[in-house]
């Protein structure tokens, strides 16, 4: 059995029964919330065998639930995408021989996907991307047919669905007073499952359109783009100068 075929037979509904069951119970009233963003244990508890995290410890305080989830990966479909994930992240890395090991990354993501989509043995890859950005999904395009993968794209606007479809006021588009179609990842995600791709990949889908589509998309999906309109779909800059550039965003409202 083809693993496209083993993945379409995995219920992603009972993992999450799985995790609400583990959340359940009297135990949960004295856990602390997960605040992993804010963990200062040196190198984290989570990368250091026998380590002891602060109160919010998911690591402490989870056990159980964690004890669930690892389950998850005997399912033979799972296991094996775990799997190759992790090695794909490690061959990202050379000279890892060397040591004490400094990190040496040497590919771009675009790179991985295909890697990756090789070592799962995937042949029809799908593109849902943002109208806006299809210089760069061309571009995806001519990279993964020349890998030999067969390739279908959807645009954000596929079936020209005008915005009063979803309650849309005049006032509320980009442009007033003209016709303008929904994006509608929803549709793209359809045409993608009825085409049966192995592996979709999304390219610049705006905020909350991305969300839908990973609702409704039957394949597994990765993330090429992320958009940002001003950072050059590069969000985390606006982190990397929060202290700076960015320190409005650190005010209430900004």
């Amino acid at each position: 059995m083809t693993l496209k075929k083993i993945w379409g037979r995995f219920d992603r509904e009972k993992a999450y029964c799985v995790h609400e069951a583990a959340m359940k119970g009297e135990a949960m009233k004295d856990k602390g919330r997960p605040e992993c963003a804010k963990c200062s244990v040196k190198d984290r508890i989570c990368r250091v065998e026998g380590g002891k995290g602060p109160e919010f410890c998911p690591t402490d305080n989870y056990s159980e639930t964690i004890k669930e989830a690892i389950k998850e990966y005997e399912k033979p479909e799972i296991h094996e995408f775990a799997r190759m994930a992790s090695i794909q992240e490690s061959e990202c890395y050379i000279n890892r021989h060397i040591q004490p090991y400094i990190f040496h990354p040497v590919k771009p993501r675009v790179q991985e996907i295909c890697e990756f989509a090789k070592k799962m043995e995937y042949h029809k890859l799908g593109i849902a991307f943002c109208a806006g950005l299809h210089p760069e999904a061309r571009a995806l395009t001519t990279i993964l047919e020349t890998q030999d993968f067969e390739v279908v794209s959807v645009a954000c606007k596929a079936g020209a669905t005008p915005k009063e479809t979803i309650g849309i006021k005049e006032e509320e588009k980009i442009r007033i007073g003209q016709f303008e179609s929904m994006c509608s990842p929803v549709v793209q995600a359809t045409i993608l499952n009825e085409e049966e791709t192995d592996f979709n990949i999304l390219v610049g889908l705006c905020v909350g359109h991305d969300s839908l589509f990973f609702k409704y998309g039957k394949a597994p999906t990765t993330v090429l783009i992320a958009k940002d309109r001003v950072l050059g779909h590069n969000p985390a800059a606006a982190l990397y100068t929060s202290g700076t550039y960015y320190a409005r965003m650190l005010r209430a409202g900004f």
